[in-house]
């Protein structure tokens, strides 16, 4: 699932007249960056929500055929959040693992290596983190010495951490099992975070929650400077994407 529906308010007035995912990125949609990863490790089936000028990116997409995929669309009259967004979902995503990801970030991932430790593990959930010195700034979400989250910004693990602990910060990439339907509300669609609630509700439970640590090139696209930096990163060399 590609997380699209977002109002991009930190981007105006670029998104006045379209959707965040749409505004380009070294010459294209950001939106087709995660589209070309998911495709390069044989993801074939995608659902994104949709929300602001939601139609846009419909019609910038279509059925996914351009790109080798099979692309359909959960629009939200009312933004739903990242928990909200999956629940509405939920009938595409409940048959087996299934991969999340942020529209409003570029990352050089190797999800491959990722879905094998979420399986070594028998994880419920394997989120991609990455290091950040301002980790505790923003909340941070913890994990012990064998990469299983023991914190999630303000809620602890009722179960002690292996070794030393590490402070992250989350990618907007995860791996999760449809059991994390199990600890939602379903008596309704609502507004709802996936960090907030659902993942503090699974902590209590001693659910398997795993991090991912990720120190490859990762960058933010939530600005217009943002933006520029990880063009002038991938313009001058200093990074690269795998999948292009």
């Amino acid at each position: 699932m590609v997380l699209a529906a977002g109002q991009g308010t930190r981007l105006r007035p670029i998104t006045d007249g379209m959707p965040k995912a749409l505004v380009p990125v070294a010459g294209r949609p950001m939106i087709e960056f995660v589209v070309l990863l998911l495709r390069r490790y044989g993801v074939r089936d995608i659902v994104i929500n949709l929300h602001h000028f939601g139609a846009q990116i419909e019609k910038q997409l279509g059925d996914g055929q351009r790109f080798d995929v099979n692309i359909c669309y959960s629009n939200e009259p009312e933004l739903l959040d990242t928990g909200g967004g999956l629940l509405k979902a939920k009938a595409f995503l409940q048959d087996g693992t299934f991969i999340v990801i942020n529209t409003d970030a570029l990352i050089d991932v190797d999800l491959a290596a990722v879905l094998n430790d979420h399986r070594k593990n028998n994880a419920a959930a394997t989120l991609v983190l990455r290091p950040d010195a301002d980790a505790d700034r923003y909340g941070s979400i913890d994990i012990g010495a064998d990469g299983r989250i023991c914190r999630f910004l303000q809620h602890r693990s009722q179960e002690p951490p292996v070794g030393a602990v590490r402070k992250l910060m989350f990618t907007g990439v995860q791996i999760l099992e449809p059991r994390i339907f199990d600890y939602m509300d379903s008596g309704g669609l609502k507004k709802f975070s996936t960090t907030r609630e659902t993942y503090p509700r699974m902590l209590g439970a001693s659910e398997k929650l795993y991090g991912y640590c990720f120190e490859g090139f990762w960058q933010d696209l939530g600005t217009k400077e943002r933006i520029a930096e990880a063009e002038r990163q991938l313009r001058g060399g200093q990074a690269r994407l795998h999948y292009l």
